[in-house]
């Protein structure tokens, strides 16, 4: 895996270099703000950008923006010491992959962060039953159940029917569907081609708000 770290303190980005150098990750770049971390993420195309929120000269929420739009193979993970939770809805919003606090613990933010390669979302279980919650409100307090769009196949609605349950991991999906987990991934492109999204938390944050369940 191929990294860019973006955060503004030093001895915060040497830190977490130290880390994912330890367990064999790459990291390819750093930046000091969030135009750094355009620039660096346009330069090196990683696999994933770990991204800090406050920072100067553009934001980490502006960063993420940018970088969704004109690098979509470029994973964002919000690493952050934010527990704002409105931070966390912007960032799912603006194409963010995750969204991770800093004082995680280790193991966990390697297997998150493994998780990401894969193409499934980086939030701990409380972060997903908030990102849920949220987005299930004003579908709730509608009192309406919408169908998915017609243009999914009956396949994908089961995919989407399954994210919407919190079933996120594609291994977990495949055993589901009784699929290999590359069908899951097929179906998972599909989707968010057809929704027009970048990741399987925006599919989620959609569904929900559509009160499809």
């Amino acid at each position: 895996m191929r990294v860019v770290v973006a955060d503004d303190h030093p001895l915060f980005r040497d830190g977490l270099r130290s880390l994912l150098e330890a367990r064999g990750i790459e990291v390819v770049g750093e930046a000091r703000n969030g135009r750094e971390a355009v620039e660096e993420a346009r330069r090196q195309n990683p696999d994933v950008v770990l991204m800090d929120l406050s920072m100067p000269e553009l934001n980490g929420l502006a960063a993420t923006r940018l970088i969704s739009a004109q690098l979509p193979d470029v994973k964002v993970v919000i690493l952050t010491a934010s527990e704002d939770d409105a931070d966390l809805f912007e960032a799912i919003k603006s194409g963010a992959q995750g969204y991770l606090f800093k004082n995680l613990d280790s193991k966990e933010f390697f297997a998150l962060l493994e998780g990401v390669a894969q193409g499934e979302p980086a939030l701990t279980p409380g972060l997903a039953r908030k990102l849920l919650g949220e987005f299930a409100r004003p579908a709730a307090a509608a009192h309406t159940t919408a169908e998915p769009p017609s243009q999914l196949t009956e396949r994908e609605r089961e995919v989407l029917d399954l994210l919407v349950q919190g079933i996120t991991t594609n291994r977990e999906l495949a055993q589901r569907l009784i699929v290999s987990e590359n069908t899951v991934k097929y179906h998972l492109r599909n989707i968010l081609d057809k929704l027009h999204l970048q990741n399987r938390a925006q599919v989620v944050a959609y569904a929900m708000r559509q009160g499809i369940s």
